[in-house]
């Protein structure tokens, strides 16, 4: 279907283009006001600016390419089906919320708090957000390549989830989620991954504080552990190869991990059952676990402890 096409204009107010179908737009500014695009369908927007508050809720169909979402845009992509956004610049905050059908390509999201909220079926290729506290917030059927994010409470009650090539400075990522796999990334912050479900770290840099506590089912292949990344495994079930040396481990519940060495192994009477975790050092011999000095000579793969 022929689409109408405007360039070279202004628009504020209040729903100046509202449902309006197959539209180009190019180089058009959309100036304070409200709903500037909502209740659209099949919307191109190329080299446009946004400054005025929700200029596209409920649309279906929608392409921005090479556009700018002003501070004032503020949660200006909600309630949309298929979009794809190219090359743009997303200075607003709260965007992106409650999306079916979201692609993202070369993207900076520098303001990205309380973003990409209940999104489903969403592709994320070369995009970095920052001040991203809360972003993806209960999203499922995610795809994210090449990602950047410095923000905290990140991927709070996601679901399939996959992830490549990212370096995430996140406290809190992660946190009650479900079959999410982490490829060839860094994971910085504080108790990532608190009460995740089938959570799956493969060729990844983990530091910070208390990570993976609370874990169900979580599977770490070929990782490595910063020193800062203490106490960790608090109560999880995991199946874990590290490379090197792991600072300390507290009461892991059942699994089996092997690292190159542990500088502490806590294991104390508040062990949750069934207590069987093997803690191993690699090239130790065969079904030999790791020892810790106050186990006075018992292998902790041997101990046991209730609730």
């Amino acid at each position: 279907m022929k689409k109408e096409y405007i360039s070279n204009a202004s628009y504020g107010g209040e729903r100046p283009l509202f449902a309006i179908r197959n539209l180009r737009l190019r180089n058009v500014t959309i100036l304070p006001g409200e709903s500037a695009l909502k209740e659209c369908f099949g919307i191109e927007a190329v080299q446009c600016e946004f400054t005025g508050k929700y200029p596209f809720w409920h649309n279906e169909d929608l392409l921005v390419r090479n556009c700018i979402f002003r501070e004032g845009a503020r949660a200006a992509i909600w309630y949309c089906r298929n979009l794809r956004m190219v090359d743009t610049l997303v200075e607003a905050p709260k965007m992106f919320r409650d999306m079916d059908g979201l692609k993202l390509e070369r993207v900076r999201l520098p303001n990205a708090q309380e973003t990409l909220w209940h999104c489903r079926h969403a592709e994320l290729d070369q995009v970095a957000a920052g001040k991203g506290d809360y972003i993806f917030m209960h999203g499922s059927d995610i795809r994210i390549n090449q990602f950047r994010l410095q923000g905290n409470y990140s991927f709070q009650y996601c679901k399939n989830v996959e992830i490549r090539n990212a370096e995430i400075h996140s406290k809190d990522a992660f946190w009650n989620t479900e079959n999410v796999t982490v490829y060839d990334s860094v994971l910085d912050g504080e108790y990532l991954g608190w009460h995740s479900k089938n959570l799956r770290l493969v060729n990844c840099r983990i530091s910070g504080t208390q990570p993976l506590c609370y874990a169900t089912d979580l599977v770490m292949e070929n990782c490595s552990m910063a020193e800062d990344a203490d106490l960790a495994f608090e109560y999880a079930s995991v199946q874990a190869e590290i490379s090197g040396t792991v600072r300390s481990v507290k009461n892991p519940r059942s699994g089996r991990m092997v690292a190159d060495g542990y500088g502490e192994i806590i294991l104390d009477s508040h062990c949750k059952a069934p207590g069987d975790c093997s803690v191993e050092t690699r090239g130790a011999e065969s079904g030999q676990a790791a020892w810790h000095p106050a186990s006075a000579g018992k292998r902790i793969s041997e101990r046991q402890y209730t609730e």
